[in-house]
This record gives structure tokens, C-alpha cells and sequence, in this order.
């Protein structure tokens, strides 16, 4: 592993492949090298695409890869596609979704899996941007699988929120704007070239004005990603929004904020994890789920009676295979 770390930071994509690879598997090599690369992190500039099915996000993530390779950036792309429900793997793939730029060594592609998460970004993205750091990718760019309103967990791994929208989407401008709408730092109505275009600039930046005031006023641009129009001025205005984060030092305390959100996600998980495992095999546990489940016990005074066992974490962790 420590060969496989090594070559990672000198930019080897076939071991930022394989750590990835990994990182999906839950494989227990991941955490002593994750901490070893964690040193080498934190200088990527991740930017976030969302917004519902079909309004153009992987035309604008490709129009955006071309631009800062133009700039001889580094660039990685991790494209959160629909799980297959026979492998659990990603329906579509890298090649299918970026063939131009899959042969640039400068860029780095990699499909993940949604594997049943509701947020539009399954927890092991934040892992696999990290990775791409290390790698010294300049921009990492992380496309949503588009889940409409609920897709709202990519705040939790971008430095900056792109919200597409198209022009047909202007009645659901309301209906979106309790929570996707309300995530962005950049709106960009894609197809600009559709008819209602300007009807929906007029009701997101009316919706905008009525809102709470925020350190930031997002812009509302018009793109046509498929032929590059408007592409140059959605850069501009990522590395605006950039600025004004790094001059008023909201992106370090961003950044923090999302880390310590990780670490507690993280515990949550593991233990939520342990604790289904340790039910299989104690008995304690055993005989209080299946009282439950017989409709003998209550569930909630059932559970807080198991958690107020004080041997119940010796227990959990007595065959821990935490590395």
C-alpha cells in the first residue's frame, strides 16, 4: 500500500484508481492511507453541478474541463451515476460520459455509484475528492445524478454550488425553491436557446430579491453548454464566488464545518453499522429485538434500555476490525 500512496502523489492515475476502488469496498488499507495522504490535501477547488434530470449537467461538466485545461489546470471529474439494481455499479460509463477528454492525462474521470443514497452524493465522494487532491488535481469537479429537490448533500463536498436549470422548468421554480433552489451559489438556465429563457432568469432572480440576505448574490447566467456559449462567463464566475470566499475566509471555515459534519457522519455510520452486525450474534440484543418484534417490549424504552448496558461498547468492539 505504501507503493501504491506513493505513486498516487506523483499523479499515477492507475493508483488513484485503485484507492478508489478501495475506498468502495470499505477495505480497511483505506484509512492508514488516507492518513497518510491528508498532509498532501487541501488545494483543490472543488465546484459541485446540480440540478434535475435532463437539464445538461454532464455538457456543462465536459465545456467546464476543456476550459481549464485550456489553463493547464489538473483536473478531476467524479460523475455520480444511478446504481444498477442487478451490480450495484454505476448504469453509465466514464468513457460513455466524457470521451473527449478521456485519453488527456491531465484529466482524471471517475463514475460512482449512487448505491441507494437519497442526497444525490453517496458519503464515499467526500473520500474519493480528497484523493484527487492528493493527487495535485487544481479543480475537481462532481456532478449529482439528478434527484430534483432532495439532491441538497453536495453542499457538503463543494466549495462552490452550481445549480442547472432549463428554460421548460420555469413553473417549478417554486416548488424547487424550499431546497435545491435555495443551495446555490451560481444558477445557470442551460438550452438558453429555448424559448422562456428569459422568463426563467426573471423568476429565479425575483425569487433572489425576496429572499434572506446573503454575504453572496448569486448570479443567474445563460449557457448553452452543447456549443460552449456562456461557458467562459460561468468560470468567471466560479472563480468570483472563489474570491470572495477566500477574502472574507468563509472557504477554511467551510471546509472545517464539512469535515467535522464527515467525522460525526462517519462515527454514525460505523456505529450503526456494528451495532446491525452485533444483533446477529448477542444475545441481549437478540432477545430484545425479538421481543419487539413479537410485540412484547416497546421499541423505544426496548433500545434505550440495551444502550444503558454498560458493557454494550466492550461488546461492540470486541471483535473490531477498525485498522
Amino acid at each position: 500500500m505504501d507503493a501504491v500512496v506513493s505513486s498516487l502523489l506523483e499523479g499515477d492515475h492507475r493508483a488513484l484508481s485503485r484507492l478508489i476502488s478501495l475506498m468502495e469496498r470499505g477495505d480497511p488499507q483505506v484509512g492508514p492511507a488516507m492518513e497518510r495522504l491528508f498532509p498532501h490535501t487541501g488545494s483543490a477547488y472543488c465546484i459541485g453541478i446540480t440540478g434535475p434530470p435532463g437539464v445538461g449537467k454532464s455538457s456543462l461538466v465536459n465545456a467546464l474541463v476543456q476550459l481549464e485545461r485550456g489553463d493547464g489546470r489538473q483536473v478531476g471529474v467524479v460523475a455520480v451515476d444511478p446504481s444498477s439494481p442487478f451490480s450495484g455499479g454505476a448504469l453509465l460509463g466514464d468513457r460513455v460520459r466524457m470521451e473527449r477528454h478521456y485519453l488527456d492525462p491531465g484529466v482524471f474521470i471517475r463514475s460512482i455509484a449512487t448505491r441507494g443514497t437519497e442526497g444525490g452524493v453517496p458519503r464515499v465522494i467526500k473520500g474519493v475528492v480528497r484523493l484527487l487532491d492528493a493527487a495535485a488535481k487544481d479543480v475537481v469537479l462532481v456532478e449529482t445524478v439528478g434527484v430534483g429537490q432532495t439532491e441538497l448533500d453536495v453542499m457538503q463536498v463543494a466549495d462552490t454550488v452550481v445549480v442547472v436549470l432549463v428554460p421548460e422548468l420555469g413553473d417549478a421554480v417554486q416548488a424547487l425553491k424550499a431546497g435545491l433552489m435555495e443551495i446555490a451559489d451560481i444558477y445557470v438556465v442551460n438550452k438558453g436557446d429555448l424559448g422562456g429563457t428569459d422568463r426563467m432568469v426573471n423568476a429565479i432572480e425575483s425569487m433572489l430579491h425576496t429572499g434572506p440576505a446573503r454575504g453572496w448574490t448569486p448570479p443567474v447566467l445563460v449557457t448553452q453548454a452543447m456549443n460552449e456559449t456562456g461557458i467562459q462567463e460561468l468560470k468567471g464566475a466560479i472563480q468570483a464566488h472563489r474570491n470572495h470566499l477566500e477574502q472574507s475566509q468563509h472557504l477554511e471555515a467551510q471546509r472545517q464545518r464539512r469535515h467535522a459534519a464527515e467525522f460525526l457522519a462517519i462515527v454514525e455510520e460505523e456505529l450503526g453499522r456494528r451495532t446491525r452486525e452485533m444483533a446477529l450474534r448477542d444475545p441481549d440484543i437478540r432477545a430484545a429485538l425479538g421481543a419487539v418484534q413479537d410485540g412484547q417490549a416497546e421499541p423505544y424504552s426496548a433500545a434505550m434500555r440495551v444502550l444503558r448496558d454498560p458493557s454494550l461498547g466492550s461488546r461492540l468492539f470486541a471483535q473490531s476490525d477498525i485498522g
